[in-house]
């Protein structure tokens, strides 16, 4: 399974355009319809406020929609404990509370994170500036993410 950031879903609405790529939407929609693919509800809330449209595209494919849990929520505040973030002391650079409900949610869904923030190819020397991928990529947290282009890569599908 794979569970979508929403900067990964908003990059792939910007640049693969449903009128331009209408094949792998479809192919999209089906992967939605089997259950392969799901969205935290704080992520397509995000999506929703800023791209109404892949938005409803979403809803109207029916996107399994994945709730916060107790679970999630005490997940997410060992990774902010992690991190070294302080009450709401998020760091302007690094995750944000709704980022680590989305790792959390991820790592309890046992299923491949796809975001398309940027690589941070050294942790930072404070740990509250790791973006979600550095975040994913440290060995307590253990979430294997991807960007959507190597979502696509990897599938194996053809678009034609």
């Amino acid at each position: 399974m794979h569970v979508f950031d929403a900067s990964s879903i908003i990059h792939a609405w910007i640049n693969y355009p449903i009128d331009n790529f209408p094949p792998m939407w479809n192919w999209f929609s089906s992967q939605i319809e089997s259950g392969e693919f799901s969205i935290p509800r704080v992520a397509l809330e995000e999506v929703s406020l800023k791209s109404p449209e892949c938005g409803k595209w979403l809803n109207n494919n029916d996107i399994n929609v994945l709730q916060l849990t107790n679970d999630v929520l005490q997940l997410a505040a060992e990774i902010k404990h992690l991190l070294g973030i302080d009450e709401d002391e998020y760091h302007a650079k690094g995750v944000g509370e709704n980022d680590l409900f989305i790792i959390a949610t991820a790592k309890l869904s046992n299923a491949t994170l796809v975001s398309d923030e940027r690589r941070q190819f050294r942790l930072p020397d404070v740990m509250s500036k790791c973006k979600i991928p550095a975040v994913c990529d440290l060995d307590e947290v253990g979430v294997v993410c991807i960007p959507f282009i190597e979502l696509i890569k990897g599938s194996g599908a053809i678009f034609s």
